[in-house]
């Protein structure tokens, strides 16, 4: 793969990393926002895995041969949208509310970390253009 395609993936990819961050970063705010809400239930977003799966070697991977077939897996960095889900309140006491503040406080710590480090990490993708761009001075 030349040098330059494998630059433009790693952009794609980042980019695409700080798209998702960022939806995770407005669920969790607004699963804190609603903490006092009553019957409000929890979100929680994933995409980890459906990212791993699009990054994968493709070789493997199952391929539609009709138009209407669902694929199994996102089969490009594109197709990546994450999931939602809600908890559910099973134990039917109070006000049947499903945030843990604490919880949510580490998941967006967590997520903000992730967050800045996708940042940095094109931050430097970037000056190493810049520095191409100016004949390495």
């Amino acid at each position: 793969m030349p040098a330059i395609q494998q630059f433009d993936t790693t952009m794609r990819l980042l980019q695409k990393v700080l798209d998702l961050r960022s939806k995770n970063q407005e669920i969790i705010g607004s699963n804190i926002a609603n903490a006092e809400t009553p019957s409000y239930e929890a979100k929680s977003f994933q995409f980890e895995e459906q990212l791993r799966s699009a990054m994968a070697d493709n070789t493997l991977q199952p391929t539609p041969t009709q138009p209407g077939h669902i694929p199994l897996t996102p089969c490009n960095l594109e197709q990546v949208s994450g999931t939602v889900t809600i908890a559910r309140d099973t134990a039917g006491l109070g006000d049947r509310n499903t945030v843990s503040v604490d919880q949510e406080m580490v998941k967006l710590s967590e997520n903000e970390i992730l967050y800045e480090t996708a940042v940095t990490m094109l931050n430097k993708k970037l000056s190493m253009l810049k520095y191409a761009a100016n004949g390495g001075a």
